[in-house]
């Protein structure tokens, strides 16, 4: 069926509520408004939208290649659509949470969407060595993970083993829209800073057109990193949970590398690899120097508890 006269495309760059900015193929920018009572658009769709005066309104939202989004008991929050990878920025402090970061790089994998992990703050001397240690797993997993100081060495400081990956990030940001995701205190706002010298500004620009005042923070923005408009950051909130409701418990293990490497030996093919015979995962777990931590096995077995119990 032929879409409706007048409809014009656009970006989805920024969103806070019902309200959306637009960017149009001709870089202007429009505030844009949800028909009907509640907004099915994330920053980083493609719209039809239609103009009203000097704003608009969202008519349809394009197919999406992916979306990347959390589910918990209440709610489904979505973080963006068609992205190209998702980076997930954790700090030497505050120390990261295994948990959290096992819970995105699954909600990515269920979406096919690459992943770089990014170990700020290189600066911190032991702090950072013992946090690119506890990283190890994910480095055997072939997850590719950074070093990166999006700040300067102090005086004094001494130079880390672990080489500076700063000028190889840029380089995997190149032509590809990035989500930047990561808890609060990683390091998000300086690697956004670093290369997108006029964010700040762009984000107060977005907070008035929206009149999203102080909630600027809980929104989600789209940067571009270069003048042709092939690459780009996409900012997005901090988060302390990362529901994963709308996985289900016997597809977990297929989500994480390291788990579903040793669930080909399982001798039934519906193991659940927490208490059945001849399980592959198990005798992996045996050795104390196997491929899978104990700590990777004990996020696996909560997280198939978790998701078992939201099924009942």
């Amino acid at each position: 069926m032929a879409e409706p006269v007048g409809l014009q495309e656009g970006l989805v760059i920024a969103g806070h509520g019902r309200h959306v900015w637009i960017e149009t193929p001709q870089g202007r920018k429009v505030i844009c408004h949800a028909r009907g009572k509640k907004s099915q658009t994330v920053v980083g769709d493609q719209v039809l939208w239609q103009a009203s005066q000097d704003e608009g309104t969202i008519e349809k939202v394009l197919p999406r290649r992916n979306l990347l989004y959390r589910q918990d008991e209440i709610r489904t929050k979505s973080f963006a659509a068609n992205i190209d990878q998702v980076l997930i920025v954790l700090g030497a402090e505050p120390e990261f949470s295994d948990g959290q970061l096992s819970r995105a790089l699954i909600a990515a994998a269920a979406q096919d969407i690459a992943v770089l992990i990014v170990l700020n703050k290189r600066d911190l001397g032991g702090l950072f060595e013992a946090a690119w240690q506890r990283l190890t797993p994910y480095r055997a997993m072939d997850y590719p993970v950074l070093a990166t100081a999006f700040k300067p060495l102090s005086q004094g400081a001494s130079e880390p083993d672990v080489p500076d990956d700063t000028a190889s990030l840029r380089a995997r940001l190149s032509g590809k829209t990035s989500l930047v995701l990561g808890p609060s205190g990683a390091g998000k706002s300086s690697l956004i800073n670093l290369w997108v010298p006029q964010a700040q500004v762009l984000t107060q620009e977005i907070s008035q057109a929206l009149q999203a005042g102080k909630h600027t923070t809980t929104s989600t923005t789209l940067y571009w990193l270069d003048a042709n408009k092939q690459s780009s950051l996409i900012d997005s909130p901090g988060f302390q949970e990362f529901g994963l409701h709308h996985i289900a418990p016997m597809d977990l293990a297929k989500l994480m590398p390291d788990i579903h490497a040793q669930a080909q030996d399982c001798k039934f093919y519906n193991c659940s690899h927490l208490h059945e015979p001849g399980c592959g995962v198990r005798s992996a777990m045996a050795s104390d120097k196997g491929p899978i931590s104990p700590v990777r096995y004990k996020i696996y077995g909560d997280l198939f508890d978790e998701l078992s119990q939201t099924r009942y």
